[in-house]
């Protein structure tokens, strides 16, 4: 059995799918609030749904029975301030890891970021640091992907920033001069290693990074979505600190915007793996970024889109 934490989340939900249609025996752990989500989300009858919470460990002794590899996605990097990144990335999986343990669990697979720095000076980078210490140090078999920026129909990345685009018809605010290189990776892609990698025991007990097909820099990335969405802007650099301050007063005022501060850690610094490491690794063919783009970005309406999910109440 295999247990999937954060199974509805962007990676979440593929990996599901995938597993289960491949034949493995699926379990999700997953909180009561998601209910109705998990109804749109179209799994196979197969998968198992146990309803509980990481920070509640007897019902993490429960949904661990008979499961003997651990897929933990849960996180808070797209929508928590700092205690939600503690809670839920650092004490949930303390917590996973003290049942885990307890369990004999055979392996457990965490995605990181390119980046992950328990001494990092910026906030996410350093709570994926943590929480990679966190699972070195169980005593559990584990494989650790710190991945590239992950993107696909469902991101809060590229997507938001399509949704920014449309917040006005003029100009489009970048942090400098968006100089710093990311590693784009299909969120399919990823799965696909993810499932591969189950059956390679040269991972085991292994850090690896992984990324796309090329290196784009954020100033690329925001003219790729553009090109690709129609919404021609004319970018105008900020220095990162004023747009790190005028995100946090949006989000005092709006409780869901598309940019989080989350995004200047990651786009503080060069994000990359060494190319080729994907299928070097896991054996996967990354796709190209604007290519895969292509496939869904052009048909989607991002100003309906952007209402939407201002007035959504949770994430």
């Amino acid at each position: 059995m295999i247990l999937i934490t954060g199974a509805t989340g962007l990676v979440g939900r593929y990996l599901v799918s995938q597993l289960a249609q491949a034949g493995w025996p699926v379990r999700v752990l997953t909180e009561r609030r998601h209910e109705g989500r998990l109804a749109r989300l179209g799994w196979p009858d197969t998968v198992e749904i146990f309803q509980g919470d990481l920070a509640d460990t007897d019902s993490l002794h429960q949904a661990l029975q008979g499961v003997h590899t651990v897929f933990h996605l849960a996180s808070a990097q797209w929508w928590g301030r700092r205690r939600d990144l503690e809670r839920v990335d650092v004490q949930g999986t303390r917590n996973l890891v003290a049942v885990a343990r307890s369990a004999r669990i055979g392996r457990i697979y965490f995605l990181s970021q390119l980046g992950a720095e328990p001494s990092s000076a910026y906030l996410l980078m350093r709570v994926k640091g943590q929480v990679e210490g966190l699972i070195r140090n169980s005593g559990i078999p584990y494989t650790i992907m710190r991945c590239g920026l992950i993107f696909g129909p469902e991101d809060r990345f590229v997507n938001g920033i399509a949704m920014l685009l449309r917040t006005n018809p003029v100009v489009f605010f970048q942090p400098g001069k968006g100089e710093g290189l990311l590693h784009p990776i299909y969120v399919k892609d990823l799965v696909a290693a993810l499932e591969h990698s189950l059956q390679s025991i040269d991972l085991v007990d292994q850090t690896i990074e992984i990324g796309g097909a090329e290196y784009v820099t954020y100033n690329e990335m925001v003219r790729t979505v553009m090109r690709v969405t129609g919404a021609h802007r004319i970018v105008v650099p900020l220095p990162p600190y004023t747009l790190r301050i005028m995100t946090n007063l949006v989000n005092r005022v709006v409780r869901r915007w598309p940019m989080t501060p989350q995004w200047f850690d990651i786009l503080a610094g060069n994000r990359t793996a060494k190319l080729g490491n994907l299928y070097d690794y896991c054996g996967v063919r990354p796709v190209r970024f604007e290519d895969t783009l292509l496939t869904y970005m052009p048909q989607r309406r991002y100003l309906p889109e952007l209402a939407r999910f201002m007035l959504r109440r949770s994430y």
